[in-house]
């Protein structure tokens, strides 16, 4: 049972991140790369590690296949997203 409601269980903190989760982090960085309320080394560093948990998580060959192919489309965003910070646009 957990207490505190901002911490995750500890079987929730072993659970893949839902695609909605993932793609409201993308969206967010997204919105703040355009506003230019970011750091592009810091939304980079951001990128980086989103890109690196659904690169993990489309490799997981337990993962069922309708939850891979949200994870693969957020794939595609997060690299164009990587893209338009690397260009400085």
């Amino acid at each position: 049972m957990n207490t505190d409601s901002r911490k995750p269980s500890e079987s929730e903190s072993r659970e893949a991140p839902a695609v909605e989760q993932m793609s409201d982090a993308l969206a967010h960085i997204d919105r703040a790369v355009e506003a230019e309320s970011i750091a592009a080394g810091a939304a980079r560093g951001l990128i980086y590690s989103i890109i690196e948990t659904l690169g993990a998580l489309v490799g997981d060959p337990d993962l069922p296949e309708h939850a891979r192919s949200g994870y693969q489309g957020l794939l595609e965003t997060a690299r164009e997203i990587r893209a338009r910070v690397e260009d400085g646009r």
